[in-house]
């Protein structure tokens, strides 16, 4: 497929933290005594933790939003949490779209910082022209605001650009902002990304082409 831009999504697409959150999430339900089950905790896959638990306050009386996504972030670096990783593939597919001048951008449901912090781990943030975080849309995925916004930076129309999720809320969000997608099957099952254009197991399975252009030899 043709490109004019990439934006990827972070957590799950390019870094495999998503068994770190599930952790994370499960421990703030845990310590309040709610009940949830594994359906419960992917409800926060791919989308703005506030948002996520503003649906859920029912089952945390007493308590606010705020108080709540900070204690959950604080179990990130937990002992019992898992290390993270990089998904295979993403830092050589982001340097081959860099040097072939693709404009690239970030589209994610993180904070600010948590997102800085892990493009600078990769060593690739001087290659994306546009980081969108949590901070800086006023809807979160589904909603394409982040997605919209990471083209509107880049300087390039959606319908031009290829979106990176491994999430239904990402890929909702994507395919939302008129933009290609590519499912990643880091965090979840090819059937859950079904609205995917195309679905790969991690990013070793495409190739940047001249033009420039991507092959995907995944499914």
């Amino acid at each position: 497929m043709d490109l004019s831009a990439a934006v990827f999504d972070l957590d799950g697409t390019l870094i495999d933290t998503e068994p770190r959150n599930r952790v994370m999430w499960s421990r703030l339900f845990e310590a309040h005594g709610a009940a949830y089950d594994h359906d419960l905790i992917s409800s926060f896959v791919g989308r703005r933790g506030r948002e996520v638990l503003a649906e859920l306050m029912h089952l945390f009386p007493g308590r606010t939003v705020e108080e709540l996504f900070e204690q959950a972030i604080a179990y990130e670096h937990g002992p019992d949490a898992p290390p993270i990783g990089v998904v295979p593939g993403a830092v050589e597919l982001i340097r081959a779209l860099h040097e072939a001048g693709v404009p690239l951008g970030v589209a994610t449901s993180g904070q600010r910082s948590y997102a800085e912090g892990l493009l600078e781990e990769l060593g690739v943030r001087e290659c994306f022209g546009a980081v969108v975080t949590a901070d800086d849309v006023r809807t979160g995925k589904p909603h394409p605001e982040g997605f919209l916004a990471a083209c509107a930076g880049l300087g390039v129309a959606p319908q031009r650009s290829v979106g990176f999720e491994d999430a239904p809320a990402g890929v909702a969000a994507v395919k939302a902002a008129g933009m290609t997608c590519i499912g990643v099957t880091t965090t979840l099952p090819a059937a859950a990304l079904i609205e995917a254009d195309h679905v790969v197991a991690n990013l070793k399975e495409l190739d940047v082409l001249p033009g420039p252009a991507l092959r995907v030899l995944g499914g």
